[in-house]
């Protein structure tokens, strides 16, 4: 099915094709179009019930392109290299590569609202993913392309364990089971020249402290808490 606009489907027949997709791919266009479109254009009509889609195909695709490609990592390892992946970061960067926010249509004061920039690329993309899902109900029109780049990030992320967001994951999973968020506790300590442990921090959560860890920076302290505290509980739910 075409859309009613011309100039608009040849846009988006521009998209697809450069996401590397065959001309005859079994698009929706009305999905896609939908995908492209932020509330601020059309309050009932627009991205937001796709992103809620799309969201759920970027996890389920990060889960398999890790666990076909890394079948001995450890679980928690998983979810922290996923958080990284499905970040907003990360989302709106691919959307960049794909000049996304050029078929986005924006409008009011969104258009130029610079520091939104990122959200509503990370949206939009997630919302792209779900039109693309919802054309075909699996993930052929996603994997082809969306692979190539989480199996790259995922190779730099492990390289480079300082990429590795345990506090993201930590805070996925704290929300999971609890419905609220870890407090840190961050003390400067006498390091005595050891630049490595500047600081340390403790996790907690209702009033248990979870784990505890050094760093350089708070944020690294804050880090290394955090994973200590991910892996434990990981720990704890396997074995149990």
């Amino acid at each position: 099915m075409s859309l009613s606009y011309p100039r608009r489907q040849k846009q988006l027949q521009n998209l697809v094709q450069k996401l590397g997709l065959p001309t005859q791919a079994p698009v929706q266009w009305h999905l896609l179009d939908l995908a492209l479109t932020h509330p601020s254009v059309s309050a009932q009509a627009n991205y937001e019930q796709l992103e809620f889609i799309g969201d759920a195909v970027v996890r389920l695709v990060a889960a398999e392109v890790l666990w076909e490609t890394y079948p001995e990592c450890p679980v928690g390892e998983f979810a922290a290299i996923r958080s990284v992946l499905v970040s907003d970061r990360i989302l709106a960067t691919l959307a960049d590569e794909y000049d996304l926010g050029m078929y986005l249509l924006v409008a009011g004061s969104a258009t130029g609202d610079k520091a939104g920039e990122e959200s509503r690329l990370a949206d939009a993309f997630e919302a792209v993913l779900g039109a693309l899902y919802l054309s075909t109900h699996n993930l052929e029109l996603v994997r082809p392309w969306l692979d190539i780049h989480f199996k790259q990030l995922a190779a730099q992320i492990r390289s480079d364990p300082a990429r590795l967001n345990y506090k993201a994951a930590l805070q996925e999973w704290t929300q999971a089971h609890y419905k609220c968020l870890p407090e840190y506790r961050v003390q400067e300590i006498n390091h005595r020249g050891n630049i490595h442990d500047r600081f340390t921090a403790q996790v907690w959560l209702q009033g248990r402290k979870l784990g505890q860890g050094t760093g350089r920076s708070i944020k690294a302290a804050e880090q290394a808490a955090a994973q200590a505290a991910f892996l434990a509980l990981k720990q704890q739910e396997d074995s149990s």
